[in-house]
């Protein structure tokens, strides 16, 4: 789809603005500006109060001041380098101008004596002497139009000053074009919403601070249009995925039913609710597109495994991808009991696999012999053929996103696709991650998981920690612990694992073992195997064992300097243990004394097992971008929405653009014709592009 005509100013160069030189556009480009219409959602972050008062006596310094002033003599400096001063006399009291560093032929120009100027600029009291060093506006009295009472102040760059950003965003808005309300008219009428070329004017010349805030009608606005545009992509995506022809994929249940028997507990609400969440996708003609989000141990694997078994009771395959080879190997132990119980053949595919072993694995699939594959991205290799591919089960997200997705669905196989998360994500994390997709929420713990013990001990303790662990390992129990650094690192004074393994090997035997993430995957594979055999009791470790590791005889989790993990990081940690039977503890160990937000994480874990209710406190704390790691999570980057503070908005876009794709799928209504100009102006080539292929 093409760029309608009416925008085409708007993607000019910028140096077609007034004041913007060739080095301004390039300093532009630092603040993430390229075209005019980027300036419209470069906001101003505050505003000075610049209305005209009669006299210095009107303001109590330090304070900005704008007044008429009339001009007395200049002073030049007494020494090289010495302060400039001009003296100025307003309707009551004579105050002084001061600059540094100036020449004075450009001074005398500025400020001729005997003449009146409008000054403006930040006033200060010097030894009882009222001044005001280096004016930012000095004005002929007929140019006075040219200070705003209130002035936007924007976010600079190296190489950009107030005014030339000033400057160059008016510009731009003198290229405003008449467009098309793509808002809901029953929507913005009831949030009492102004037009978008009204909510620009009243966003770049805000009346005062009550303007600048984010719940200003104005802003909300300009808020809304950002994620609904981000939506609107979403929702092409997701249609686009949809319209791959599916295949209806229903069993009968009675392989389902052999689990489900075969099971020492009922399964939870939750997870009866998720199956058929996810059962009624892959009986429709339309190609699943679901989120699985659990939290620690909320059953996700029993949900999947039903999920496959559809696969297979309606006589086609399933797989289960995993980002690891560990995790891939993990998921293949977990589901072998489940598989035995159903007799379905399961088998895992890893790079791992060579020769005629993997030669007969990919036979064994293309025949349709083997019903679930479990694997790591191997899965994806040219070579690897299936014969009747219904469902992909596809582990942790964060390293498949949208793209990964589209990608997907874009090999047009009519692969229903279901992606599993065990980290809790906000919901308005959600919707900007996974907006594009349906999403199924574990929110229950299966019966006979038990609560876990969590205490905050400080570092001086340590030995009564390790006397602990020494009772314990003599009583047969496993414990992991977590140090957060590998090598000695001379700027932090973090134990590293090397130092930390000695000491615990001194203190309890040979029966620690260690794992970190300079060792050669072999030797990790076997660290860690010889501690799932229960051969080492104790592991002490660097984060590598964050993601699905599954030790049930491990009841302890010792995490050193908590503080330095975040939120969601301490949350999987410690959902490593409490998978067995016998009571589980978490030890938070912290060096004091503890910072305000080291304090307040450390006691969040303390206190709440409820991972979204962590994951929430973690966003209030360390906003969107690092929740996720936004290098990785695909996560957009909003100009003007906050995504913390902003949470509803995102869902109510998300409800309208997934209508207006139902009402007009290509957008060639007139409201859809107004979101695509809205498409345009907010970057979103991902659904141009989707638009014109489709």
């Amino acid at each position: 789809m093409s760029r309608p005509e009416v925008l085409f100013p708007l993607f000019a160069g910028l140096e077609t603005l007034p004041g913007v030189g060739p080095k301004a556009a390039k300093a532009f480009e630092g603040l993430g500006v390229t075209r005019p219409k980027d300036l419209f959602y470069l906001l101003p972050h505050s505003g000075v109060d610049r209305a005209l008062r009669g006299s210095v006596r009107d303001v109590v310094p330090p304070a900005t001041l704008t007044v008429e002033v009339e001009i007395g003599q200049h002073v030049p400096p007494r020494r090289k380098g010495g302060p400039y001063r001009v003296h100025v006399r307003d309707g009551k009291v004579e105050f002084l101008l001061v600059y540094f560093h100036a020449r004075a032929e450009a001074l005398q120009r500025l400020l001729p004596t005997g003449q009146r100027r409008l000054v403006s600029g930040k006033v200060e009291l010097f030894d009882g002497i009222a001044q005001m060093v280096h004016p930012d506006h000095v004005l002929r009295l007929e140019e006075a139009g040219e200070v705003p009472a209130y002035e936007p102040v924007y976010p600079l760059t190296a190489g950009l000053t107030q005014r030339v950003v000033a400057k160059a965003v008016a510009g731009a808005l003198t290229r405003l074009p008449i467009l098309a309300e793509w808002i809901d008219a029953g929507l913005k009428q009831r949030e009492g919403w102004p037009d978008w070329a009204q909510a620009l004017a009243a966003a770049h010349g805000p009346e005062g601070p009550a303007a600048l805030a984010m719940t200003h009608p104005a802003r909300v606005r300009l808020a809304y249009d950002e994620l609904f545009a981000h939506q609107v992509t979403l929702a092409i995506a997701r249609a686009r995925i949809r319209k791959g022809k599916g295949i209806v994929t229903q069993g009968a249940g009675a392989l389902r039913a052999k689990v489900l028997e075969s099971l020492p507990y009922a399964p939870t609400g939750a997870q009866v609710r998720a199956v058929a969440e996810i059962a009624r996708d892959m009986a429709q003609p339309l190609r699943m597109n679901r989120l699985l989000q659990g939290d620690v141990g909320a059953g996700k694997t029993l949900v999947a495994f039903q999920a496959l078994l559809i696969a297979v009771e309606s006589g086609g395959q399933g797989v289960m991808m995993a980002p690891t080879e560990i995790l891939a190997r993990q998921h293949f132990e977990g589901l072998a009991p489940l598989a035995r119980a159903a007799g379905v053949r399961l088998e895992l595919l890893t790079g791992r696999d060579r020769g005629a072993d993997r030669a007969m694995k990919l036979e064994d699939l293309a025949a349709g012999r083997i019903p679930i594959l479990v694997g790591t991205h191997a899965v994806f290799q040219k070579d690897v053929e299936f014969r009747d591919l219904r469902l992909a089960v596809v582990d942790e997200q964060h390293r498949f996103g949208v793209a990964q997705r589209m990608e997907l669905g874009a090999k047009g196989e009519a692969v229903d696709v279901l992606v599993m998360t065990a980290t809790p994500i906000p919901r308005s994390l959600a919707l900007a991650t996974h907006g594009d997709m349906d999403v199924s929420v574990l929110d229950e713990k299966p019966a006979g998981r038990k609560p876990i013990r969590t205490a905050m001990v400080s570092s001086e303790r340590l030995d009564e920690v390790v006397d602990h662990l020494r009772k314990a390992v003599a009583e047969g129990r496993q414990a992991y612990w977590v140090c957060p650094l590998v090598e000695e690192s001379e700027v932090v004074d973090y134990a590293s694992a090397e130092e930390r393994f000695k000491v615990l090997r001194a203190a309890l035997g040979d029966r620690v073992g260690l794992v970190h993430g300079q060792m050669p995957p072999s030797e990790k594979d076997a660290a860690m195997a010889r501690f799932v055999a229960g051969e080492t009791s104790v592991l002490v470790a660097t984060t590598v064992i964050e993601v699905g590791v599954n030790v049930p005889n491990a009841t302890i989790m010792v995490i050193e300097q908590a503080e330095s993990f975040g939120l969601a990081q301490l949350h999987q940690l410690r959902g490593r243990v409490g998978r067995g039977e016998a009571a589980s503890t978490c030890l938070l160990l912290y060096q004091s004394p503890l910072n305000e937000t080291g304090m307040r994480r450390l006691t969040t874990i303390r206190d709440t097992e409820d991972g979204f209710r962590i994951a929430e406190e973690d966003l209030a704390m360390r906003g969107a971008g690092d929740l996720i790691g936004t290098a990785q999570s695909g996560l957009p980057r909003f100009r003007i929405a906050d995504l913390e503070r902003q949470a509803s908005l995102m869902a109510l876009a998300q409800t309208d653009a997934r209508k207006l794709m139902h009402d007009d799928p290509d957008l060639s209504g007139p409201r859809g014709q107004a979101v695509r100009a809205l498409l345009w102006l907010m970057d979103q080539d991902r659904a141009i592009r989707l638009m014109a292929v489709g």
